[in-house]
């Protein structure tokens, strides 16, 4: 198997992409956040000690996903065409579901910009709420889907944790 961040001398590299086709991408990811009874009850209110979690939480993870190429070294920066978040409940496991979704048009994915983007919106509602929960728990966070490129579309079969 050829590694493409690899050079020839083996030292890291950012993969050349001047010679991709351009195609339309998108991504999905996939991260949860498991709290407390009485802490998912307040969270899933959608306020709590520092305001409107969801809405803080939504912002902050398309503001990662925006600087995902400026915290992981050998991504490239991108110009994304859409971002959005959803979230879900279940209210018998106190977890909250949160998944992303990254399209852009270009000459290279969007997985890790959507994968960021969950882990940063988890985050967000940990910080959030740490004032009444420090025991928070979060993940697993993994890619749901993709599609565009030379690869295809990957669909994850099912999900793992």
């Amino acid at each position: 198997m050829k590694l493409t961040h690899i050079d020839s001398d083996g030292k890291a590299r950012m993969v050349d992409v001047s010679e991709k086709k351009e195609t339309q991408r998108e991504a999905k990811a996939y991260g949860q956040v498991k709290m407390a009874t009485a802490t998912y009850s307040v969270v899933k209110s959608g306020y709590g000690p520092k305001g409107d979690i969801f809405t803080v939480a939504k912002i902050a993870g398309i503001m990662g996903a925006k600087k995902t190429h400026e915290i992981i070294p050998l991504c490239h920066p991108l110009s994304l065409t859409h971002i959005d978040v959803d979230f879900s409940f279940d209210d018998k496991k106190h977890t909250i579901g949160i998944t992303s979704t990254v399209r852009t048009k270009g000459q290279t994915g969007v997985e890790m910009e959507a994968i960021n983007c969950a882990m940063i919106v988890a985050l967000t509602i940990y910080d959030m709420c740490k004032a009444i929960d420090k025991g928070i728990e979060l993940g697993p966070f993994y890619l749901l889907e993709k599609s565009g490129g030379k690869s295809g579309k990957f669909v994850r079969k099912q999900a793992r944790g």
